[in-house]
């Protein structure tokens, strides 16, 4: 016993060397290495001043241009030729290029697009999302693409940005395929341009004609159709070639954006009953076809979106005021911000003024700055 002992107590202090000896080399290591972690830890505070830094600059540069390009605005589309004459085309039939008399007290204008949010990426590169301004204040309806015949219907804003959206909406689907991405929910309805055999595009005797569709979305039943009131239709926007009628609703009723050959270098807008679809006035504006790519109607005026190809920044460069109160030349001529992408379609909603943008597949919401018509912009 006394041999295994001695022999215990040997292995036990050779273990207390080897321990000692370890925790020597520990703390050399460690003396060694707090001079590095110290320094270290200067370079990584150097680098996060000099990000800070560089982010401030970036920032700060992105404001100047933000600001060199509201204080130097491209200029206005108007063309003082046609201002005086009434403009391109002005024999049309009815009441075309009058002064349109408002229903409603609304003089606002756009002063300045004032934020960008970006909700998801959903569907393809063209296609629409909009909300009902006389409807449920939450739900939300997507039409993708810019020939199909089925809507998506999401509850709440929240079940649309889900990963998985697609499979929680409801389905609707209409009788014929919409065109383009003019389409607009209105009231419980689903108004859109449907191209009938041999319709713009298609040859035949419809070649000049578009059927427009007033689609009821709780009943799934169309109750109305009328043929757009133009000969001779294209595209209105020079980068937007699949929409032949772009609508839009604003605080004042239903409006349509189009184009005609007979005046192939600007827009074209009216006004229509949401009840019957008749066409009750129309304006040949001084907006120009070329590099436009969506528009939008705020009380009464019309705001034109346009863009380069490639994509670049878009911006608002051309208004008109169906009811002749706001000059085109006093019009606020702003840039959205901070974004390098196509429009798709846009969507006004009046009740939250606010755009509903479709941007290469983002789904974007925009909100506005507005001013009274009468002030200075």
């Amino acid at each position: 016993m006394e041999r295994r002992l001695a022999a215990l107590e040997e292995r036990l202090a050779q273990c207390q060397d080897q321990s000692s000896r370890h925790a020597a080399e520990l703390r050399d290591f460690k003396n060694k290495m707090l001079p590095l972690l110290e320094v270290a830890e200067k370079e990584r505070e150097t680098l996060r001043t000099e990000a800070d830094t560089i982010s401030g600059r970036v920032d700060r540069l992105e404001r100047e241009v933000d600001y060199l390009e509201t204080q130097n605005p491209a200029l206005p589309c108007v063309e003082l030729d046609e201002k005086v004459t009434g403009g391109p085309g002005a024999k049309g039939k009815g009441r075309r290029n009058e002064k349109y008399d408002m229903v409603t007290d609304c003089s606002y204008t756009i002063s300045q697009v004032k934020s960008m949010k970006i909700l998801k990426r959903f569907g393809g590169s063209a296609g629409l999302w909009t909300k009902d301004p006389l409807g449920p204040a939450e739900k939300i309806y997507v039409l993708d693409g810019t020939q199909n015949d089925t809507a998506f219907v999401f509850p709440r804003l929240r079940d649309f940005t889900l990963a998985m959206a697609a499979r929680k909406a409801s389905r609707i689907r209409v009788p014929f395929p919409w065109v383009g991405t003019g389409q607009l929910v209105y009231g419980g309805f689903l108004y859109y341009a449907r191209r009938p055999p041999g319709g713009p595009g298609g040859g035949g005797e419809l070649e000049n004609t578009l059927q427009l569709i007033k689609f009821h979305l709780a009943n799934r039943t169309v109750v109305d159709s009328s043929v757009f009131p133009a000969e001779s239709l294209i595209p209105p926007y020079g980068l937007t070639v699949d929409t032949y009628i772009d609508l839009a609703a604003d605080e004042e009723g239903l409006w349509a954006v189009y184009a005609t050959r007979e005046d192939d270098r600007h827009l074209c807008l009216a006004k229509l009953d949401p009840q019957t679809l008749d066409t009750e006035q129309q304006w040949d504006t001084p907006c120009p076809r070329e590099n436009a790519e969506a528009a939008f109607v705020i009380c009464g005026t019309l705001y034109v979106v346009y863009n380069t190809r490639p994509a670049s920044r878009a911006r608002i460069q051309c208004s008109f005021d169906a009811s002749g109160t706001l000059a085109p030349e006093r019009a606020a001529l702003s840039y959205f911000p901070r974004r390098y992408g196509a429009h798709a379609s846009l969507r006004y909603n009046p009740r939250e003024r606010q755009l509903y943008a479709w941007d290469d597949g983002y789904q974007i919401v925009y909100k506005l700055e507005m001013k009274k018509k009468e002030e200075e912009v």
